[in-house]
């Protein structure tokens, strides 16, 4: 058997799996002979979506996805997980969803078991950081308002994730966020997402304000930021429960 290696375009890329999971379950490949793959310090800001596994066919799809709605939602969560084998897990429980309909009736199922573990994994994390995030206020520029900065280390890839939920809360402020991956910041219109923060500058607590502004723009400063357009007004969204 031929092997597929399918390489997506960064950690977080939802639209690209669901289109290359798409298009494998479409040639018939099965999961043992597929080999996933991200590229290396990837751009990856992307978009939820499910047009990808859930639209009409591809003119040359020989299988009708309906796929449980659970299911869908479960990969927009354990995308995030850190875990390489995400991917080939999350792959191998579609293939068996349209091989083997009895799996969406066995809970107790590995595989799933192993997903469902991954998403909580990953909702844990989400939770960690909405509750532990700590803000040092900096004068960034006289007569401007402050600019509150903090850092965190997620153990998974949920920065972007869990930004609107930040925007929602501190709407009022300005803030960035660092963390060893990606970073964000709050314009108080938009959130704006540059690279990450080396782990050898991380932030300190005794870290004065010059030295913590000096982190900040060797992070914002130097690159044109990618723009996410304001989040809706709404306690939560599918990402930050």
């Amino acid at each position: 058997m031929s092997q597929h290696t399918v390489t997506l375009s960064g950690e977080i890329d939802l639209p690209g799996f669901r289109r290359e999971a798409r298009a494998l379950l479409a040639g018939l490949v099965p999961p043992e002979d597929t080999h996933w793959h991200t590229v290396a310090g990837a751009d990856w800001m992307t978009k939820s979506g499910r047009a990808a596994l859930s639209g009409p066919r591809d003119a040359h799809a020989t299988t009708n996805l309906f796929l449980p709605r659970s299911f869908l939602s479960l990969c927009d969560t354990v995308i995030l997980h850190s875990d390489p084998a995400r991917f080939g897990l999350l792959y191998r429980l579609l293939w068996r969803l349209v091989h083997e309909p009895a799996l969406r009736r066995n809970p107790l199922d590995g595989d799933r078991m192993r997903a469902l573990h991954m998403a909580q994994a990953v909702r844990r994390d989400m939770q960690k950081m909405k509750s532990l995030m700590r803000f040092k206020s900096v004068d960034e520029t006289a007569g401007a308002e402050p600019l509150h900065i903090g850092w965190f280390e997620p153990d998974h890839h949920i920065a972007e994730a869990v930004a609107p939920f930040f925007a929602r809360r501190l709407a009022h402020l300005r803030w960035a966020i660092l963390t060893p991956e990606r970073s964000v910041r709050w314009t108080g219109d938009s959130l704006e997402f540059g690279l990450g923060m080396r782990r050898e500058l991380t932030p300190s607590d005794a870290m004065d304000e010059d030295a913590l502004l000096a982190r900040y723009r060797q992070v914002f400063d130097p690159m044109v930021p990618q723009r996410m357009a304001r989040p809706e007004a709404q306690p939560s969204d599918a990402r930050s429960q």
